[in-house]
């Protein structure tokens, strides 16, 4: 029995010392204050996007924001481009668009998308609550009242019109001109299948206003197809925009171009861009623009063809990427017009330079 006993020491089996021994070599636990606490999760990078500053302003102010879409620009955007490629299109050769009228159109550009969403929201906030991606719309959600949103449009109506009159007396005019466009579009959508083309009458007055601000007056030569070239661009994109919202438009009963278009979709915008392209060319041509303003057209004409190549017109959001990548072409095209403004003079001094040498 002894010798038993020592055998089974001596191979170490389980038992009341071997666990003892195990025990006393394992390492003692860490003490409670040196154990490593979880760490917190990295702050979350500032974003100073048009969206994170309308969350960021005080609650009461939030609807009246986004009542006026300030958190989504890009519709800001599309109405103030075109007020730049004219104001740039009537600069002097040689020389870089006005900046004092570059900065007055854009805050008239805000206050007008803004007055506009105001308006559009007033007459469709009962449609709004039918639709998901409008539901949450300050009016139809309830968040404010339309008595509110009167005063507020008002308001917007107000700045805009003090903006209005540091233009000159054809300018004024012609702005106040528009204001019945902006009022009626909203009810185009219950009447016609082409409501977006009385949005880009609307949103293209720009193109003759920014160069009444410079000139005085309009030349119709140039302004008038830099204008239908506009309008022809407000098609496509807004009837990109339009293919989000089509399986509630049809249950709803409103009316767009993309409905009208259906399954032809990429051929109408197609042609729409097409007509763009030449608008844009025969306004060049009439103020005698050079080849950086036309190699921004084709630049252009290659962006309209990859956006309508590449759409999914059953995605909403591959149309609402596509709407938004528009600010890209409107860029395009106003750097174009710079650049081609700045080329001028070299043209300029290529035909004086002989004269002077006879």
């Amino acid at each position: 029995m002894a010798a038993a006993l020592l055998a089974r020491l001596c191979r170490g089996g389980p038992g009341p010392r071997s666990a003892l021994a195990a025990a006393a070599t394992a390492a003692p636990p860490p003490p409670l204050l040196c154990r490593r606490r979880p760490s917190a999760p990295p702050p979350r990078p500032r974003s100073f996007s048009a969206a994170e500053l309308v969350r960021a302003a005080p609650a009461p102010l939030q609807p009246y924001l986004r009542l006026m879409r300030l958190h989504q620009p890009a519709g800001t955007w599309l109405l103030y481009l075109p007020c730049t490629w004219s104001i740039g299109l009537a600069a002097e050769a040689g020389s870089l668009p006005d900046g004092r009228m570059l900065a007055l159109f854009g805050a008239g550009a805000v206050l007008m998308r803004g007055a506009g969403c105001t308006i559009n929201d007033m007459w469709d906030r009962d449609f709004d609550r039918k639709v998901a991606r409008t539901a949450s719309r300050p009016l139809a959600a309830g968040d404010i009242s339309t008595f509110q949103s009167f005063v507020f449009l008002g308001g917007q109506l107000s700045l805009a019109l003090c903006v209005l009159l540091c233009l000159n007396y054809y300018s004024i005019i012609l702005g106040a001109a528009s204001l019945s466009l902006v009022v009626t579009y909203p009810l185009m959508k219950r009447i016609t299948y082409w409501p977006q083309l009385v949005l880009g009458l609307t949103f293209n007055w720009g193109a003759l206003l920014g160069w009444s601000a410079i000139k005085g007056s309009c030349e119709w030569s140039v302004c008038l197809p830099l204008y239908l070239s506009g309008v022809m661009w407000t098609l496509v994109y807004d009837t990109i925009y339009a293919h989000q919202d089509k399986r509630d438009d049809i249950m709803i009963g409103v009316k767009s171009t993309a409905l009208q278009f259906k399954e032809d979709t990429k051929q109408w915008l197609s042609g729409f861009s097409l007509a763009m392209l030449l608008g844009l060319c025969v306004a060049g041509m009439n103020c005698n623009q050079t080849f950086p303003y036309y190699s921004a057209v084709a630049a252009v004409g290659a962006h309209l063809a990859h956006q309508i190549y590449t759409l999914d017109i059953d995605k909403p959001e591959d149309c609402w990427k596509k709407f938004a990548s528009n600010r890209t072409v409107g860029i395009l095209l106003f750097t174009g017009i710079v650049l081609g403004n700045l080329w001028k003079r070299k043209d300029v001094k290529s035909v004086e330079e002989p004269l002077e040498n006879r």
